[in-house]
């Protein structure tokens, strides 16, 4: 009988337990129970981005890098870009055009072959290179900043041999031009998503005969 009382008595507990959760959840902030803790995070992230608080610079580079091949290759001594290169600065240049607020750098680098004063001077014409191909391709000199040469002294490969990886030119972002309205404004959503609004859907061409011989619908030339 003693058992059967205790038994009763922890149900019973737990009963009241379970109603005490639903009377708090019943009764408590609308919307409680299906945050998870993110609302709101849009408009924290643009607030700390006004302020400055928020590595927009850093983003943009991941977000090239992500988007992009950053680096070309180059053959053995030579600093003249070849189909593949070409195809490469291309598309930097279409993603550049997008953000015309956007600031880069070109750093140029060699293989180990060869002294390191020589190397160094390769390098800067290899970055040379690729700064006057993205010009050429409507890319304001002004937002392309100093190239710099690091010649030999970071190879992707660690040998004294012929690499072609190691001769190369990397493109990164490096900030903002501040004269620009919009970085000035602080509307980071514009730098970031313009060619998602662009992409927008134009307005209707077609022409729409309503009751009566109303046209309607179209645009103006």
């Amino acid at each position: 009988m003693k058992k059967y009382l205790i038994t009763a008595s922890v149900l019973a507990l737990a009963g009241c337990s379970q109603q005490g959760q639903v009377y708090k959840s019943y009764f408590g902030e609308a919307g409680g129970l299906v945050d998870g803790g993110n609302f709101g995070n849009a408009t924290v992230h643009n607030q700390l981005v006004m302020r400055g608080e928020k590595g927009y610079v850093y983003d943009l580079a991941n977000r090239f890098s992500n988007e992009v091949l950053s680096t070309v290759n180059f053959a053995f001594n030579s600093a003249q870009l070849d189909a593949g290169a070409r195809d490469t600065l291309n598309e930097q240049a279409r993603w550049i055009k997008q953000f015309p607020e956007v600031r880069f750098r070109v750093y140029g680098h060699t293989d180990l072959v060869g002294s390191a004063g020589y190397n160094k001077s390769l390098g800067q014409q290899r970055a040379n290179a690729v700064v006057n191909y993205l010009v050429a391709q409507g890319i304001s000199r002004g937002r392309l900043e100093a190239v710099v040469s690091f010649g030999e002294t970071q190879p992707l490969v660690v040998t004294q041999g012929r690499e072609r990886r190691n001769r190369r030119t990397v493109t990164e972002v490096t900030g903002f031009v501040a004269s620009h309205p919009i970085v000035m404004d602080g509307k980071y959503a514009e730098v970031v998503y313009r060619e998602y609004i662009e992409s927008a859907e134009p307005r209707s061409t077609l022409i729409m005969v309503e009751e009566g011989g109303d046209v309607t619908g179209g645009s103006e030339e």
